[in-house]
């Protein structure tokens, strides 16, 4: 049995497909299919895009203002080419600013000799109108500001009509308002290009046609978020930019002095700290790479695989359809880099699948969701929040993907638990299908639709960079297509492959301006290190409610941006308090990713979960919540970070505070123990001056020494990181162990069933066993075994 990867929707009906084109086109807003002029220039730029990438990561680098500057520019240009602006009070709003830009730039042009006469002609008219009244003001105008009061309604309301008999004569083309935001957004990324170095060194001492510049640029990338993600992403840009303006007037908890126009302007735009910071980095970088190789991946006929090889491994067994689901949505996910996207692609095979072996339909709607965000955790490519990771950590990404692996799979081995039980609970059998290969037959026959995957990982391994490692597996795709002649990409193919890539990093290419400016403000307002502690005061010192305080946090912010900009603006307010709390860095980080998918699966949004309904057919809200209970491991699994970071190779931090607090102060005066020094309890870690006598100062937990990083002048301080710890092999072991046996136990306690349905005595002996099981020592792992036997011998 296979599933065409052609077509992934074939197995549902007209109402069904519907159903999922809808969600996905509220899950971000439905672009234009343009044709013509329109749709040659809007390939011609996609194409470009993808070509320049695929040359700045395998065969040349190029400076920084080009390689993120490029990416924005033609991102912004074939948003507002292939997104319309919407109806309604908006559109009239749009032919407002639009005139007024229009206005503005021919006043400027024809009345004034610069840019800094034109904002002193502004400035006294603002004086005259204040000292004057209106009147005086009006009657000291010149030309210029007449120009741009009266021709600004005017010029809007020739846009209003225009635009309307465009969109009546060409409803897929874009309209006159489109074209001067695109040409509007490609002359303002390109100053910032072009004037790069310039910039550089007149830091400080910015422009006035900077300013504009700024300004107006700031404007286009709102715009840009809105048309494509809608309000919510776009309203917390603006609310963020008024926080900048307006510090003073803010609590006092969150205050800050505020800052002028020009200056948090100019800062946002024109600086690598904002608009053209770490997210436009990462996804020219590493991202949208990525994607490229997932369209080309599909197009080589990989996709059949990725269904072929679990339907022949996991079809017979009990439950079979969903087990295959979790298998096919592992190795999906691992490329696709979106669980609405997996849930789609694979569930419109597996869930009818599901339904017919006697799933319940709200329940096949939610196992597949359930499972496709686990891709959002499996290497080798993890979206672009891995990438992200990886940059905001300074780690190599394929450290980052080492450490993913172990907590992914045991993410899968739990939704695959689940359905054990839940399959056990229903008596439903796998499927009887004889004519169905053996999977060692399906591997034989189709083991190279693998090798790109296989590439990618050795080239990361090898220490190669991602984006090379993604320009040779693309590569790689095309090749392997050639060995079968169905699956065969010729120029028609790749061609199609390409313009499938660029459209696909649209999505996530509109947020990049406002996430700078999100993340730029932070930055600059010094919100990030007040969230640090309102954190901290909130949970009272405790790590768990600081916990959870940020899992609600992440889940509030998922409702109304992406999954990657919630866990990069998290991650930038929410690991700081955690560090200080005790947590090591990639754990703080891990623990912040991993919530950030939450939004995908928890109600009231859960998009992933209602594209699992719609094609299912099923309620709504009952599959969402079903497909919580399948995913609770997503909200176990960030506890485990914190608490036995172990599975993550990394050792809990010495921390001052626990070696003895009347010491707090004391003055650092040697290391006695050097990074890869293996420690345990009580061996001297620091020589230190306790007022006039010196005292050794012994390791308060075992483990290796990574680094020292000895913060506060060179004094133990409350909270101070004074040695960073790597786990031993052997604790590394025990703790991945202890996991495995606890998720077991918590997927049997989930689901009310082990070898049968659990009475209320046996469901609290699993949960006290659920919880000695993931603490791992030798005493608590037994303990929790036994009450585990107990429940077994007592069914």
């Amino acid at each position: 049995m296979t599933a065409s990867d052609n077509n992934e929707l074939e197995v549902l009906d007209e109402e069904q497909k519907q159903k999922v084109q809808e969600l996905l086109e509220k899950d971000a807003a439905s672009g234009r299919t343009p044709t013509g002029f329109w749709y040659w220039l809007v390939a011609i730029l996609g194409g470009g895009m993808v070509l320049f990438y695929f040359y700045t990561a395998g065969l040349a680098s190029v400076a920084t203002q080009y390689h993120r500057g490029i990416y924005v520019l033609i991102t912004y240009v074939l948003v507002f080419l292939l997104y319309p602006s919407g109806g309604g009070w908006y559109r009239y709003l749009l032919a407002i600013i639009v005139g007024a830009l229009v206005t503005t730039t021919a006043s400027a042009l024809m009345f004034y000799p610069d840019v800094a006469t034109f904002h002193e002609a502004l400035v006294a008219f603002g004086e005259r109108w204040s000292e004057a009244g209106v009147g005086a003001a009006l009657a000291s105008m010149g030309a210029g500001l007449w120009l741009m009061m009266l021709g600004t309604p005017i010029v809007g309301a020739a846009l209003l009509l225009v635009d309307r008999k465009l969109v009546a004569k060409y409803p897929q083309s874009p309209v006159l308002t489109d074209i001067i935001f695109a040409l509007g957004g490609a002359a303002f990324v390109w100053y910032w290009i072009s004037e790069f170095e310039a910039l550089n060194y007149r830091a400080g001492a910015e422009t006035e046609l900077d300013a504009l510049v700024s300004v107006a640029g700031i404007l286009i990338s709102l715009e840009v978020c809105r048309r494509v993600l809608g309000w919510s992403m776009t309203l917390i840009g603006i609310i963020l930019i008024c926080y900048g303006l307006f510090g003073p007037y803010f609590p006092d908890m969150i205050a800050h002095r505020g800052f002028g126009v020009e200056r948090l302007a100019t800062s946002l735009y024109l600086t690598t700290n904002g608009v053209f910071g770490i997210m436009a980095n990462v996804l020219a970088t590493y991202v949208i790479l990525f994607i490229f190789f997932g369209a080309f991946l599909h197009k080589s006929g990989a996709g059949r695989f990725f269904i072929d090889l679990p339907m022949a491994a996991a079809g017979r067994s009990t439950g079979g359809p969903a087990k295959v689901a979790v298998v096919a949505s592992a190795l999906f996910g691992s490329v696709s880099g979106s669980a609405i996207a997996n849930t789609v692609s694979t569930g419109a095979f597996t869930i009818p699948l599901m339904k017919r072996a006697g799933f319940r339909p709200h329940v096949a709607g939610a196992i597949e969701p359930s499972a496709s965000i686990g891709g959002m955790f499996m290497p080798p490519i993890m979206g672009a929040g891995g990438f992200l990771m990886a940059e905001l950590t300074e780690m190599p990404y394929s450290h980052i993907m080492l450490i993913a692996i172990f907590p992914a799979v045991l993410y899968f081995y739990s939704v695959f638990c689940m359905i054990h039980f839940e399959a056990k609970k229903h008596n439903i059998r796998g499927i009887d299908d004889p004519n169905m290969p053996h999977w060692t037959e399906v591997l034989k026959k189709e083991w190279y639709f693998a090798l790109p995957l296989v590439i990618i990982t050795i080239l990361m391994v090898m220490g190669y960079s991602p984006g090379f490692a993604a320009f040779w597996a693309t590569l790689s795709c095309i090749a392997v297509s050639w060995v079968r002649k169905d699956t065969r990409m010729g120029p028609k193919e790749i061609w199609e492959a390409i313009q499938t890539g660029s459209r696909n990093t649209l999505i996530i290419g509109a947020t990049v301006g406002v996430i700078g400016i999100i993340v730029g403000t932070i930055s600059l307002t010094g919100i990030g290190l007040k969230f640090s502690d309102i954190i901290i005061s909130a949970a009272d010192g405790n790590l768990l409610l600081a916990i959870l305080l940020i899992a609600l946090a992440s889940l509030v912010l998922g409702m109304g941006v992406p999954v990657t900009a919630a866990y990069l603006i998290v991650a930038v307010l929410a690991v700081p308090p955690l560090m200080e709390m005790g947590v090591v860095l990639i754990a703080a980080h891990m623990i912040v990713y991993w919530f950030s998918q939450d939004s995908n699966i928890t109600p009231p949004v859960c998009v992933a979960a209602y594209a699992g309904a719609a094609i299912a057919g099923s309620d709504p809200w009952k599959t969402g919540w079903t497909a919580f209970k399948f995913a609770k491991l997503l909200y176990v699994v960030p506890l485990l970070f914190a608490y036995t970071p172990q599975i993550l190779f990394e050792g809990k931090p010495l921390l001052a505070p626990e070696i003895n607090d009347p010491i707090m102060g004391a003055m650092i005066l040697e290391l006695q123990a050097k990074p890869g020094d293996s420690v345990e309890i009580g061996d001297p870690v620091l020589k230190v001056m306790d007022g006039d006598e010196i005292r050794v100062i012994g390791a308060s937990r075992e483990g290796i020494i990574k680094q020292f990083t000895v913060a506060g002048g060179g004094y133990l301080e409350t909270g101070v990181v004074v040695a960073e710890m790597s786990a031993k092999p052997g604790k590394i072991a025990s703790s991945m162990f202890s996991a495995i046996l606890g998720t077991l136990a918590f997927s049997a306690l989930t689901m009310g069933y082990f070898i049968r349905k659990t009475n209320v005595i046996e469901w609290l002996i699993l949960a006290v066993a659920t919880v000695l099981l993931y603490w791992p020592t030798l005493l608590t792992d037994g303990a929790g075994l036994v009450l585990v036997a107990i429940v077994y011998l007592s069914q």
